[in-house]
């Protein structure tokens, strides 16, 4: 766990006509955490950091490289072949700046506005496909090591789907057309070898997720609500870093007597 920051970056204006630039982390954490989300975006008080999964973006890399090549020639990968998909990897002159890989891109990747809230939405996607009909696929890829069955149906994946349907709802707006089908390309580090020998090994899967994004223009519009109110709101249920700081105050108000 990082500390916690306060930063004068990218704070919302109420005042602003200026777009406000929402990243999709951002639009998370207003489902997480309205008061978080509101001491974020308003006052720049953000939550701890969060060490690098530096092994986790070592995947993502060596998954985008591989990708890439098939991109390229414009072939289909074995993984997709093996689950029956008719697409290919897109081959698409902003590709990385969707993926945030441009210095002007770094940190926001594919953007587009949306007009009702006057939020610019922001976010970096791994991987793009395109089926035989023309549509466009949003690709993520998760890495894990684990020796239960891949699901999408655990608890904190539930945010995997919500993410999936934001890049989805981001890509309509940018005017593409977007299949209602996602998919997760999943790399589970196996753990039943007898030597390590310097190496991990991983099975490789695909999930597909039918994304339903229409939930995503009311939860925006709650979220300029929320930005636009001068009453801080009430923290999200269950939010420990809400809690954490209650408790601390709480706690220096009684030793400071």
């Amino acid at each position: 766990m990082g500390q916690y920051y306060q930063s004068t970056r990218n704070l919302f204006n109420p005042k602003s006509e200026t777009p406000y630039t929402l990243s999709r982390s951002k639009f998370e954490l207003f489902g997480e955490c309205p008061r978080c989300f509101y001491m974020s975006c308003r006052f720049g008080l953000g939550r701890p950091s969060m060490p690098a999964f530096t092994l986790n973006s070592a995947v993502d890399i060596l998954l985008k490289n591989e990708f890439d090549l098939l991109r390229q020639a414009g072939e289909s990968h074995e993984l997709m072949k093996q689950y029956h998909l008719a697409a290919v990897p897109l081959n698409h002159p902003d590709l990385t700046k969707w993926r945030g890989e441009t210095p002007e891109t770094r940190y926001k990747g594919a953007s587009a506005l949306h007009q009702p809230t006057n939020f610019l939405l922001t976010g970096m996607i791994d991987d793009v496909w395109q089926s035989d009909n023309g549509e466009l696929i949003i690709v993520d890829y998760k890495s894990t090591s684990t020796s239960k069955e891949i699901s999408l149906e655990d608890e904190y994946k539930q945010a995997y789907k919500r993410q999936m349907e934001f890049y989805q709802y981001l890509f309509r707006l940018l005017g593409f057309n977007v299949c209602n089908t996602g998919y997760f390309v999943f790399a589970n580090a196996t753990k039943n070898r007898e030597k390590f020998d310097g190496k991990l090994e991983f099975d490789m899967s695909i999930i597909a997720h039918r994304g339903d994004d229409s939930w995503i223009d009311d939860q925006l519009l709650a979220a300029k609500d929320c930005l636009l109110s001068a009453k801080i709101p009430s923290p999200g249920a269950g939010c420990e870093h809400c809690d954490y700081r209650k408790k601390m105050a709480e706690a220096v108000v009684r030793l400071m007597k």
